[in-house]
Order: C-alpha cells, then sequence, then structure tokens
C-alpha cells in the first residue's frame, strides 16, 4: 500500500507541475556568455529585459574561452549567449568579412547545423573589432580621420602593432594590400592591452592596434581611424538562441521574443558600448548595475 500511495502522490505532483508549466508560463531560459566583462554585460542586458517580460533566467555568465561557451551553447548547457558575430564566424573556420550582414549569413548557415540548430538573432550596430588609434594631437597634425590618411605619412609616424601582425593575414597583409603600408618604425605589443595604450599616451609609438571599445579609447580620448577599405572583420554583437528553446514558445511568444531581443541589440552602439565599459573596468561598477541603469535609460526596464 506505500508503494501504491508514493506512486499516487509522484502523479499527483507531476500533474500539479504540470498544471504549472502549461499554465501560460514562459520557459526558464539559461543565459550564459564568454569570460570577459563586455560580453558578461551584453549577457546580462539580455537576461534582465527578458526577466522584466515575464522569463525566468538561469546565468551562468563568464564561462570562458569562445570554445566553451560555443560548446555549452551547442550541448543544452545554455539556451542563449551574445557573440561577436566576425569572430564567431572565424571560430567555426569561416571566411569572416567587413560585412556584418554578409558574416550574420555565414554564421547562420553553419550554426543551422549546430547543436540540433542554433539561430543568430539580429546583430547591433555596437562591434568589438581591431582598432587603428591615434592620439588627438598626432589626428590633428597629420589630418588624420581614416587609415588611408594615414599612407603618405606613414613613416614619420611611430606604430605599435600586435606581436603577431607580421603573421596575421587581417594586420601586416591587408595593411598593406589595402593601404600601401608597410611601415619602418614598428613596435610590437600586445594588441589590445594596456602596454599598447600606455605606450601611445607616453608618445613611444603614435599610432597604436587596440580593440574598438577599449576604455583607454575613451579614457585617454584617443581618435580611432575609420578602416575605410574594411580590412578587419565586422565584430557585431548578436544573441545566439538555441532553437530547440524557440520550439517551446508559442508562436505569438517567439514574435515577442525576438522582438524583444532584436529591440535590445539595435539600441546598442559602440560608442555605447565602449562607456558601459569605462564604467565597469575603470570606475569598477558591478556589470548588473551597469546593465540595468542603460536598460532603464532605454525604456526596456522601470
Amino acid at each position: 500500500m506505500r508503494n501504491i500511495r508514493t506512486l499516487a502522490l509522484g502523479a499527483m505532483m507531476l500533474v500539479l507541475v504540470g498544471a504549472c508549466s502549461s499554465g501560460g508560463g514562459k520557459p526558464t531560459i539559461k543565459i550564459g556568455s564568454d569570460g570577459f566583462y563586455e560580453s558578461k554585460l551584453m549577457g546580462e542586458i539580455y537576461a534582465q529585459a527578458l526577466e522584466a517580460n515575464g522569463y525566468t533566467v538561469q546565468r551562468d555568465l563568464g564561462l570562458g574561452t569562445r570554445a566553451v561557451s560555443a560548446a555549452a551553447l551547442e550541448s543544452g548547457q545554455i539556451d542563449l549567449k551574445p557573440e561577436y558575430i566576425g569572430s564567431g564566424l572565424a571560430y567555426y573556420k569561416g571566411t569572416a568579412t567587413g560585412d556584418p550582414a554578409q558574416n550574420e549569413a555565414a554564421l547562420q548557415a553553419i550554426l543551422t547545423g549546430k547543436g540540433g540548430g542554433i539561430t543568430v538573432l539580429n546583430y547591433s550596430p555596437a562591434q568589438d573589432q581591431n582598432a587603428f588609434v591615434v592620439r588627438k594631437d598626432t589626428a590633428t597634425q597629420f589630418n588624420l580621420t581614416k587609415m588611408s590618411d594615414t599612407t603618405a605619412v606613414q613613416n614619420q609616424l611611430k606604430w605599435g602593432l600586435a606581436t603577431d601582425c607580421p603573421t596575421n593575414p587581417v594586420c601586416a597583409a591587408a595593411l598593406k594590400s589595402a593601404y600601401g603600408l608597410a611601415p619602418t618604425n614598428v613596435t610590437l605589443l600586445d594588441a589590445c592591452s594596456t602596454p599598447m595604450a600606455q605606450a601611445l599616451v607616453k608618445k613611444t609609438i603614435d599610432v597604436g592596434e587596440l580593440c574598438s571599445t577599449q576604455p583607454d579609447i575613451a579614457v585617454n580620448g584617443f581618435v580611432v581611424l575609420q578602416d575605410d577599405k574594411q580590412t578587419q572583420p565586422a565584430d557585431n554583437i548578436a544573441p545566439l538562441i538555441r532553437n530547440d528553446y524557440l520550439a517551446k514558445l508559442s508562436d505569438s511568444d517567439k514574435t515577442a521574443f525576438e522582438a524583444l531581443l532584436n529591440s535590445v541589440s539595435a539600441k546598442m552602439d559602440t560608442s555605447t558600448l565602449t562607456s558601459l565599459g569605462t564604467e565597469i573596468s575603470v570606475q569598477n561598477k558591478d556589470v548588473a548595475t551597469v546593465a540595468t541603469e542603460w536598460l532603464k535609460a532605454n525604456g526596456f526596464v522601470k
């Protein structure tokens, strides 16, 4: 009798749980990200936006490298992650370009066959890519606004380039092919690093290779030179979502879910992402707090 009663109670619990799950509630979503602050910030922004619209979110932010987060998404450990579409495409051995729409389409073609199917939602105007920057005084002295402006004066400038630049196809080869750049005064330093930024400040170099949203750019007022020949892959940010999660949503909820995340992405531009990064990495503000403030300012949460 005890076994029968236990089974009966278990059956009742399943019915109750089923009733709670199907009573108009939205399925819990697991959101992950790469390990660096900017990826965690975007993951937190998407998470809070969804929570404000009735979703329960389980966070697994800061998983580690792209290899770790991609595996987590493909295996179903997480349902959603923010991705830099150019770098994501390169990770899957695709050919990344300076055209974000082309990168998105190529990445989608690959991810359709991964992990049972993964959808790339709309990419943001914001992107974080390799950026060549100068001090304001250098920009003024040589009238520099774009990379092609440096060609004629390249040997009057001291260049700080990435340590792998000589062999990196999107560095030395691309700069020479697109801009005719083969400067003679070059110091090799870690790209997107504090030493590169400090070398610019100290005038050890005049042109430095940083990441486009690196807080040092905003803090020091560096000028980002436009990559007018599009030599660097476009790394706009887009949410990747597992198709099996989307399948759990009703048609109306799926439409609203995608529209919400697309509207959040559409509001994030590169200058804003840079500013938010400064708040986190320079002012030491909490990632969740920065996300909340931005979402409130843009009307996504109250």
